[in-house]
């Protein structure tokens, strides 16, 4: 009879204990992440060749680029 209650009370301390852990567990559980941004579109310099975001790029009569100095370079600011 000793040994049937040794027993129940080593299972209900080892319930416990694994009751602990899993709250521990869930309590140090980190955040969800946020969705990452869509990737943009990528468009390379007409005058150096350097791809950049569409969205940070300089328009141009001949395409994109990554600056005002390359656009100027490239199609002349003064034709």
């Amino acid at each position: 009879m000793k040994y049937l209650l040794v027993i129940a009370v080593v299972l209900v301390a080892f319930y416990v204990w694994r009751s602990g852990r899993q709250a521990e567990r869930d309590a140090s559980a980190p955040p969800p992440r946020k969705p990452l941004p869509k990737p943009g579109i990528m468009v390379a310099c007409e005058q150096c060749g350097t791809h950049l975001p569409e969205n940070e790029s300089i328009s141009g009569r001949l395409g994109p680029y990554c600056c005002a100095e390359h656009k100027a370079q490239r199609e002349g600011s003064g034709r």
